[in-house]
């Protein structure tokens, strides 16, 4: 059997990983991932946000209880933020803490794969809200000329 150097086995997964191809697991990464409430979440867990009023700034990455990120993640269900939370304690992208105390407390927080994502996902919700006016003037716009 061949050993490979490690830049080798990179190049591989390049190869291997090709979102473009039907076949490529790193397609069902980028399902989960463009889920507007796992962005949602991420945000929530990654703390500090420059669009958060001051009041509500909290700085760097955080552990956060169920409970608060229910209220601070408008619209989402139970259901979906339990779904949710499960699926990216899976991934690896957070993890999950129980401490044994009456009532059970349970914590979330973003593992180092999921501070990484987290900083993409900032960036994302940021441009959202700062172009939305622009959005809705060619929505408005298009809807005229249709």
């Amino acid at each position: 059997m061949a050993t490979t150097t490690a830049a080798q086995r990179r190049a591989q997964a390049r190869v291997d990983y090709d979102a473009f191809l039907a076949v490529c697991p790193s397609r069902q990464l980028l399902a989960r991932i463009s889920d507007k409430w796992v962005g949602l979440v991420l945000c929530a867990l990654g703390g500090s946000d420059p669009t958060m009023h001051a009041a509500e700034a909290v700085e760097g990455p955080r552990a956060m209880r169920y409970s608060e990120l229910a209220r601070r993640i408008a619209g989402v269900s139970q259901k979906m933020l339990t779904q949710t939370l499960r699926a990216l304690e899976r991934d690896g992208l957070v993890v999950r803490t129980v401490t044994p105390t009456v009532p059970v407390t349970v914590h979330y927080e973003l593992t180092d794969l999921g501070r990484s994502l987290h900083l993409v996902m900032r960036d994302l919700k940021g441009w959202a809200e700062a172009n939305m006016e622009e959005v809705f003037a060619n929505r408005d716009a298009h809807d005229a000329r249709a």
